[in-house]
């Protein structure tokens, strides 16, 4: 903190746990093959239409790049593939792409080293980003001899309280720095061109005051509750509504129905008000801002709690391997971190293409 305000420097530490106690410590990603991710498609597709899908395994490569690689192979444009969600390159990964139904007599001819064909089918319309049900993750850790009991443990409190919605250090660029150039792009002190990388960057702004305001809420005790001002969201049906009596309340936000939600501030956000805006407003001040610093985001609402489902952990040798599935925009290095309490993956090779202007999906 200098001069009373926050680092914008994305550090894990600085961000609260839910779990308390030592984490299992480890190394993540030693091979591609420690971290595996399979998307998990938000509808069944049709077996006709014209638009043709592809299930894709990658290793080495970013969804970008594949998109680029096979564009150009294949004579169409980058704009009419269609992609869910864009994975990295340090890992396998499998994901559904669409194509225009012209290509597929010559999709036999594909051939890129790391990149295999699964499956084709047809659908009726174009996969868009953010179709996507969420992504399975499999991640070895090594270098935690004998720790699968205490990543059990703590994976056992995350399946009954819930995950912090954090966004990881995916969102903030190779040592974290990128909000403090969005900060410039908000002040229209940057130089930077690219309409893109303005907006993937100020998106890291959001994200930065969205983890404080999640943090505020753990270090107080509302993590799992709710305060009068808050838009809670239902997670069954997705429904947002506001909170004005949280004592009421308090039984859904218990048996985990309802969650609060942080404000991905913009245009189209309104700030929260009463007890909850208050923390909010902390949140924001904490690097001084205020939302009107956001007038040029469109702006949306983020859930502070997630589920993770179908969890387990077994041994491997020198360390064990964890397995969950959670819902699309969340990330895995959330579940990470409660578990191994280290600064995960935040030095990590991170991919430039990789610039999504969604909530990421690792």
């Amino acid at each position: 903190m200098v001069g009373g305000i926050v680092s914008l420097v994305f550090d894990w530490f600085a961000l609260q746990p839910l779990t308390a106690g030592t984490g299992t410590g480890g190394v993540l990603r030693r091979e591609p093959e420690d971290f595996v991710v399979q998307e998990v498609p938000l509808y069944e597709l049709a077996g006709e239409g014209e638009h043709v899908f592809i299930e894709i395994r990658k290793t080495g490569h970013t969804t970008a790049h594949v998109i680029r690689v096979l564009a150009a192979a294949l004579g169409v444009s980058e704009r009419n593939v269609g992609v869910a969600g864009l994975k990295d390159r340090h890992a396998v990964t499998t994901q559904w792409l669409s194509l225009p139904d012209k290509v597929e007599r010559r999709l036999d001819t594909l051939a890129l080293e790391g990149v295999d064909v699964l499956q084709v089918a047809r659908h009726t319309n174009k996969l868009g980003m953010g179709h996507l049900s969420g992504n399975r993750f499999v991640i070895r850790v090594r270098e935690a001899e004998g720790q699968a009991g205490r990543a059990r443990e703590v994976m056992s409190a995350l399946s009954a309280l819930g995950v912090p919605n954090y966004f990881g250090p995916q969102r903030f660029g190779l040592g974290g720095v990128n909000a403090e150039e969005g900060l410039r792009v908000l002040r229209g002190e940057s130089r930077l061109k690219d309409p893109r990388v303005r907006r993937f960057l100020t998106s890291s702004v959001q994200s930065m005051v969205f983890n404080r305001f999640l943090s505020l809420r753990l270090e107080r005790g509302v993590f799992g509750g709710l305060l009068r001002g808050d838009m809670a969201k239902k997670h069954d049906t997705g429904g947002v509504f506001q909170v004005e009596d949280p004592i009421a309340e308090s039984e859904r936000a218990a048996r985990g129905e309802v969650s609060a939600t942080g404000t991905l501030f913009g245009r189209k956000a309104r700030p929260l008000n009463f007890e909850a805006g208050a923390l909010e407003a902390e949140a924001l001040g904490a690097f001084g801002l205020d939302a009107a610093a956001f007038a040029s985001r469109r702006g949306d609402r983020r859930l502070t709690r997630i589920y993770l489902e179908d969890g387990s952990v077994t041994d491997e040798d020198g360390g064990f391997r964890v397995a969950f599935t959670l819902p699309r925009g969340s990330f895995a290095t959330s579940v990470l971190r409660e578990i191994m309490k280290t600064d995960v993956d935040s030095l990590a090779p991170l991919d430039a293409d990789d610039t999504e202007d969604a909530g990421g999906d690792e």
